[in-house]
């Protein structure tokens, strides 16, 4: 089995723009849907980080799972937190922890993204 992380955004194109500059995240197949009157939006994105992927598509208000933004968490590990948590901060990500350190050699902080994602950004993988 595998599990990924899926996020809704209102708007998928400015977020898969605004995740690269604010976490690094890289597009790896990027959809766009040909509806008639969408002006051209991406609905549905993998976005990538050291080989593990995050699933970003539409609001979906009216399907079976209600799906809207701003209302997932997402915890990554990454090599250097403070340098991380600068480049968040500098493409404007809300800040709720700044870098901390908590037990044996962990440092990590939080953030919500442009449409009230958490994110959270630790040196600790969980075992």
């Amino acid at each position: 089995m595998s599990i990924y992380a899926a996020l809704t955004y209102t708007d998928v194109k400015a977020a898969i723009q605004w995740l690269g500059a604010a976490f690094g995240l890289e597009g790896h197949a990027v959809e766009e849907e040909g509806v008639e009157g969408d002006g051209g939006q991406v609905h549905h994105a993998v976005l990538t980080s050291g080989g593990e992927m995050v699933l970003v598509e539409s609001e979906r208000p009216a399907d079976l799972h209600g799906s809207h933004a701003g209302q997932g968490w997402i915890y990554m590990v990454v090599q250097d937190a403070d340098a991380h948590y600068e480049r968040a901060r500098a493409a404007g990500a809300e800040v709720l922890g700044e870098p901390h350190g908590y037990g044996a050699g962990y440092r990590g902080y939080s953030v919500r993204d442009l449409e009230g994602n958490l994110w959270s950004f630790g040196t600790s993988r969980p075992s």
